[in-house]
């Protein structure tokens, strides 16, 4: 099983890099780009190739962090 050291966390912040937006590490592609882009149902692969910066585990790994976040919490709308 792959550890954090071997395995980095797939985002980062900096108040320096576009305004503090959250990133994928090492790059400066938000990682709103990639819900905008599966919004409009593009691809994954037409994601990494239109940002090629962005590697497929980063996004994969971002994408299971977000489900992870949304459910955490089952029993509470997440629309609020």
């Amino acid at each position: 099983m792959a550890t954090a050291e071997s395995n980095p966390a797939p985002l980062s912040r900096n108040p320096k890099v576009l305004s503090g937006a959250v990133v994928f590490r090492g790059t400066r592609v938000p990682v709103t780009a990639l819900f905008d882009y599966l919004d409009t149902d593009s691809a994954l692969a037409e994601f990494l190739h239109n940002f090629p910066t962005v590697s497929r585990e980063q996004a994969r790994a971002t994408l299971r962090l977000a489900r992870q976040a949304l459910s955490r919490h089952p029993d509470e709308d997440p629309a609020g």
